[in-house]
């Protein structure tokens, strides 16, 4: 499979001016090709892909105003195109939004192949550079040559280089375990066997030192010098924030992979989610989308099962000793009594046992009578039809 090893590396001047050269080309590349695609749509109806871009790139580079393209590594500028390829792709299959426009601010990437770095004894030298990379190793890289090298410059001004290699990952050992989750606010994640995680709201531990910045940003005089440090010292917070809530989950979703077989987890739609005023800040805040992806592929890496179940099935109001439903279940009721069996339910320990019910039975591993799965009684309306229930296999590729 392929992975990525990425690491901090600090270039020196003359790099560092080489890269920031590099990032205005490749910008300026991509804001160009996706102009020309877009008003060649709409004017004459043509859809332009890669192999005319980048014809029309060679051309663009011979012309006056633009030969400064010809004096960075031509191998991003490709890859720029590529990735602008892509991207088309995921929107003609209505897989993600139609592209936009690059700016200066924000995360700056370059993506090098085999053809555009030499990587040699540990040191790794990128076109139109004489001297290597000092790369600050914090973890041994598997042997062979990377197959891309990507170079990056986040808000805060830190410098990262991602190198992806062909590897191979050893599956956990089976421990015969499984469990159900419910993510949350208050806690991030109760399990099925009763343990909570606490939510460690990164961002609104941090509030009040970036209100504090963001004010200094405001008062500073639009492009002078203050500004700009004014900006970094916001840009580094919000990097603080998201570096910790990735380390989070990052161990939280390593411990479940190590520790059960079988995960099953709600399909939830973050993004509807976000709508709510009240609510989206917390939920932004708690990470929930990426959760979800480092479960999906650690799942299949360490050979492990990841159940997705259907985003309607009432985790919260169904009993999970007798199946009794309930017709109504407000938001602040965190337990109630089933009126049927009489047995009180912690309301989010119920969901995370009913979801790992619904997860079975999908998955194919119980009879589907599991915590009341097979038994349900209808308390006033009936329960919302199933629609289709998404299922995520181990041993697809990472």
């Amino acid at each position: 499979m392929k992975r990525a090893y990425r690491y901090r590396f600090y270039p020196s001047p003359e790099q560092a001016r080489e890269l920031n050269r590099t990032f205005g080309c490749a910008r300026f590349v991509w804001n160009w090709a996706l102009n020309m695609r877009t008003a060649e749509y709409r004017m004459n109806g043509n859809s332009v892909g890669y192999v005319e871009t980048s014809a029309r790139l060679t051309v663009l580079k011979k012309e006056p105003g633009t030969t400064f393209l010809t004096e960075v590594s031509s191998v991003p500028l490709q890859q720029t195109l590529r990735h602008q390829q892509t991207a088309f792709r995921g929107f003609f299959d209505k897989r993600s939004r139609y592209p936009r426009f690059k700016s200066r601010f924000g995360r700056q990437s370059l993506e090098y192949t085999i053809n555009g770095f030499k990587f040699r004894d540990g040191q790794l030298r990128l076109a139109k550079m004489a001297e290597p990379l000092n790369i600050r190793w914090s973890r041994n890289v598997p042997d062979g040559t990377p197959s891309t090298v990507t170079v990056s410059r986040d808000p805060a001004n830190r410098w990262h280089v991602s190198l992806l290699f062909d590897d191979t990952v050893e599956p956990y050992p089976e421990t015969g375990a499984v469990v159900g989750i419910d993510l949350g606010l208050k806690d991030f994640l109760v399990t099925s066997d009763g343990d909570r995680i606490n939510s460690p709201q990164f961002l609104r531990k941090k509030e009040l030192r970036l209100a504090r910045y963001q004010r200094m940003v405001s008062r500073k005089t639009k492009g002078s010098v203050n500004r700009d440090k004014a900006k970094k010292k916001v840009a580094k917070v919000h990097v603080q924030v998201s570096d910790a809530r990735k380390d989070f989950l990052h161990k939280e979703s390593t411990r479940l992979v190590r520790t059960y077989d079988v995960i099953a987890v709600e399909d939830l739609a973050v993004g509807n989610m976000v709508r709510n005023r009240s609510l989206a800040k917390s939920i932004s805040d708690s990470g929930w989308a990426t959760f979800r992806e480092f479960l999906t592929y650690k799942s299949e890496w360490y050979g492990k099962k990841l159940v997705v179940i259907n985003r309607f099935h009432p985790s919260s109001k169904l009993c999970s000793d007798c199946g009794y439903l309930l017709a109504h279940l407000s938001l602040g009721t965190r337990q109630w009594t089933c009126p049927s069996c009489g047995t009180r339910h912690d309301r989010d320990i119920n969901a995370a046992k009913n979801i790992l019910a619904e997860g079975l039975s999908v998955a194919g591993l119980s009879s589907g009578k599991a915590c009341g799965a097979g038994v349900r009684h209808v308390e006033a309306t009936p329960m919302r039809p199933a629609v289709k229930q998404e299922l995520t296999y181990a041993g697809g590729s990472g």
